[in-house]
């Protein structure tokens, strides 16, 4: 150990060209070793002891060629410097094992191993060393400076094709290796209503990010004898959704690397596949993989989705699939027994979307008109949509200056709020199936939403005969539209019995919706003409928790008044959690009722 006060000297002969062969030992030597003091190990000297080695380091390491001391000096390098040594020349494919003796290894110092052409082999062979998430690191990274680099720089040089060819096989291979077993619980199961791409999430977002950067071999790579049907999965779910993306990225700007100047590309970009290329690909179109895989209900359902959604990204496929499609619906169809509807769990809370998901499939897909107009029922069988009308905000005047749209009281722009208009328009797609029964479109029809038949008159541009049908289903005897509207207090002010109006509301099927009911009560909580029988109806956390405290402040202060057991009663009963069995306003009042009135003394 020498004096901490000595390290810039170390530091500087080891640096010097000057410095005799016979020395290096002692300078290693000098500059390794930890520093201490009488009582121990002294941190601070051992802080001014790692700066000078670590800046004197590439130097060591380019005069010393014996495995001890080169394996002494790499023990304290860090990845950063070591990846730059191993870019610079200076930390070679025999140095690492002497590297990963002290470290795991990561991709950066791969890609600086490959800069080399002698060592490019070494490179490769290192890949599977890395975990399957690192690999596609090795060509990312492959320019670590890119971001910092100085105008006039020397670039990089270009990925070895050898290995940039491994890292694609090394990133595609779990997506071609679980095609081959498939198991549901694995992968499978685990895509969920969330809408994740099924091929990115068995593979890897490496699988696709490697494929997307080499479009030249995808001709080449489709029929590759292990690694093809794993292509032709990303190719159908990526390739035309990286295209949308890269598309609207140069309308906004240009992409990194691009000169703004550059013109802009069309508006409607060709396909990414060509017709050559998606013909190629139709062996996996209709995932056969999975066709086997147990609890078929679940599995034939994703299926068929998976391939709808193919074909909405792929448009060309519609025709050049038609009948691979049509049977591959039909097979999801009686396989997954689809059409046998279940009963609805309260808890259940896809149930909706998953019939229409379904609907929507078979409209796109089907050419069995059984299968179409049991589509049909299975709509007409949906809740009815819940359209609530309530007075413009402040704001959404503000933002129209005053001047709303002429529509945005109509019933087809209120079904919009929430989404509710899914199932006409999943309908009106079925009725432009060629192949659905007319009789099955007109008695879904006849069960609709008013807003609903209103938003198909409107918004769509559906076959002749369906908007014709739309005009003859009979309307309400009391002429009503079918929208639950929320008046304003001074509207209510002009009708004889706000109070019956108030009630209204409460009564509404709306008010048992999940997605509307939270406005009614809020609208009748602040309005100045609620009473306490309505708010004995609302849910209790709507008004001690959701809304304005003042009001339950004041009823609860005049209920409670001096018992301490009532006030005890209360604060045990507020213990709402989400999902749990909703407890209204009066029912909470009247438990403590219950309570112990034992009088407080002032």
């Amino acid at each position: 150990m020498v004096n901490a006060r000595t390290y810039p000297l170390w530091r500087d002969l080891a640096m010097s060209e000057d410095l005799p062969k016979e020395a290096l030992k002692t300078v290693i030597e000098a500059l390794c070793t930890p520093a201490m003091r009488p009582d121990g190990f002294d941190a601070r000297s051992d802080q001014w002891r790692e700066e000078a080695l670590k800046a004197a380091l590439p130097a060591l390491l380019a005069r010393t060629s014996a495995k001890r001391l080169r394996g002494r000096l790499l023990a304290h390098g860090d990845e950063k410097l070591l990846t730059a040594l191993a870019a610079a020349g200076t930390v070679t494919g025999d140095d690492v094992p002497a590297i990963l003796r002290h470290r795991r290894l990561w991709p950066g110092l791969v890609a600086g191993l490959a800069r080399y052409p002698g060592q490019v082999e070494a490179a490769i062979g290192l890949l599977p060393r890395l975990a399957d998430h690192e690999v596609e690191r090795v060509v990312a990274d492959w320019d670590p400076d890119r971001y910092t680099r100085k105008e006039g720089s020397a670039p990089p040089p270009p990925v070895p094709q050898a290995l940039f060819n491994a890292v694609l096989e090394a990133s595609l291979t779990p997506l071609a290796a679980y095609l081959l077993h498939p198991e549901p619980e694995e992968g499978w199961e685990a895509m969920s209503s969330y809408g994740k791409d099924w091929s990115m999430e068995l593979g890897g977002r490496s699988a696709w990010v490697m494929l997307a950067r080499c479009p030249e071999q995808w001709a080449q790579l489709v029929t590759h004898p292990t690694l093809g049907a794993a292509v032709q999965h990303l190719l159908l779910d990526q390739a035309e959704i990286q295209a949308a993306e890269d598309a609207r990225t140069r309308a906004a700007g240009y992409l990194p690397g691009e000169e703004p100047e550059e013109e802009l590309p069309a508006a409607d970009p060709a396909p990414a596949l060509s017709e050559e290329l998606l013909l190629a690909c139709l062996p996996a179109l209709c995932l056969p993989e999975l066709a086997d895989l147990p609890n078929p209900q679940v599995t034939a359902r994703r299926t068929l989705h998976h391939i709808a959604r193919r074909i909405e990204i792929n448009p060309s496929l519609a025709h050049l699939a038609a009948e691979q499609l049509a049977a591959a619906a039909d097979k999801a169809v009686v396989r997954g027994q689809l059409l046998a509807l279940p009963e609805k769990r309260d808890t259940d809370y896809e149930f909706e979307g998953r019939v229409r998901d379904l609907a929507e499939d078979l409209a796109l897909l089907s050419t069995n008109p059984d299968h179409l107009a049991g589509a049909c029922a299975q709509l007409a069988a949906l809740d009815q949509p819940a359209v609530v009308s309530h007075p413009p905000s402040r704001t959404l005047i503000r933002v129209f200056d005053g001047n709303l749209p002429a529509d945005h009281d109509h019933p087809a722009r209120l079904l919009e709020r929430h989404n509710e208009q899914r199932r006409a328009e999943i309908l009106a797609a079925l009725a432009a199936n060629p192949h659905t029964p007319l009789a099955a479109v007109t008695d879904t029809l006849n069960v609709l939403h008013p807003a609903e038949l209103a938003w198909i008159a409107e918004k769509t541009e559906g076959p002749a005969w369906l908007l014709e049908a739309v005009a003859a289903v009979p309307a309400p005897e009391d002429e009503d539209d079918g929208v639950l509207r929320l008046l304003s207090d001074d509207e209510l002010d002009q009708h004889p019995d706000p109070a019956a109006v108030l009630q209204s509301w409460l009564d509404s099927p709306a008010a048992d919706d999940l997605l509307s009911r939270s406005e009614i009560y809020r609208a009748l909580i602040k309005s100045r003409h609620h009473a306490l029988e309505h708010l004995r109806q609302i849910p209790a956390d709507e008004i001690v928790s959701r809304n304005e405290p003042a009001i339950a402040l004041t009823i609860l202060v005049e209920h409670c008044g001096r018992s301490t057991g009532r006030w005890e009663a209360l604060a045990a009963g507020m213990t709402f959690e989400y999902g749990d069995t909703k407890v209204t306003f009066g029912e909470l009042l009247d438990s403590l009722d219950g309570a112990t009135a034992t009088a407080q003394t002032p």
